[in-house]
């Protein structure tokens, strides 16, 4: 049976093919896999987050609560995905956001020090590292331009055309919360849709 370190590894090669089975190796004795339960969290607000999470199998949301003690979801990652607030991690300073478990997921841990240990030994690990930073970037932006130039109904046909099988995966208050709308919008989108 595949372990977690074994589909890390696995999703490493693909985004980065050049790298070697030796350079593969140091990677893999930097990696430690835990398994943690719904609900967990894998980072808290207001700490620094001393791994960055790989997601061998589960589902992860990524949310903040605000001064009113409202929260709001900023993101979904399942297996294949980061549990990561990046530029928090990159700084090492406290993170404003929480990355809890929506199922049992199990998580392949990457410490900051041995990530950057592993750049300074192995330059073409930088390469990976600069792909995947580049990859939530353009998520980051895509997130950002969909609240300035998409409607409510838009956002939810892109989520469903970019994560159709995250739909059943994720509570309905915890989507509306990602789209930014209320369960009454959503509701109407929903029916509208099916009725074309």
């Amino acid at each position: 049976m595949e372990t977690g370190t074994d589909i890390f590894l696995r999703s490493v090669n693909a985004v980065c093919p050049g790298l070697t089975q030796v350079e593969l190796s140091l990677f893999s004795d930097k990696l430690t896999t835990k398994e943690l339960k719904k609900r967990d969290l894998f980072l808290q607000a207001g700490k620094v987050q001393k791994s960055i999470g790989f997601i061998a199998t589960g589902l992860v949301r990524s949310f903040f609560i605000d001064q009113e003690g409202i929260e709001t979801t900023v993101g979904f990652y399942p297996e294949g995905d980061y549990a990561t607030h990046y530029p928090a991690f990159i700084l090492q300073k406290p993170s404003r956001y929480s990355i809890q478990c929506l199922e049992p997921t199990t998580m392949v841990y990457l410490s900051f020090d041995d990530m950057q240990q592993l750049y300074r030994e192995v330059p073409t690990i930088q390469q990976y590292g600069r792909l995947v930073a580049e990859e939530i970037l353009k998520r980051q932006q895509a997130r950002i331009e969909s609240f300035i130039f998409q409607t409510a109904e838009e956002r939810y046909l892109d989520f469903v055309e970019q994560h159709p099988t995250l739909f059943n995966r994720v509570s309905l208050s915890h989507l509306c919360s990602y789209l930014g709308i209320e369960r009454q919008t959503l509701t109407r989108i929903r029916q509208k849709l099916a009725h074309q």
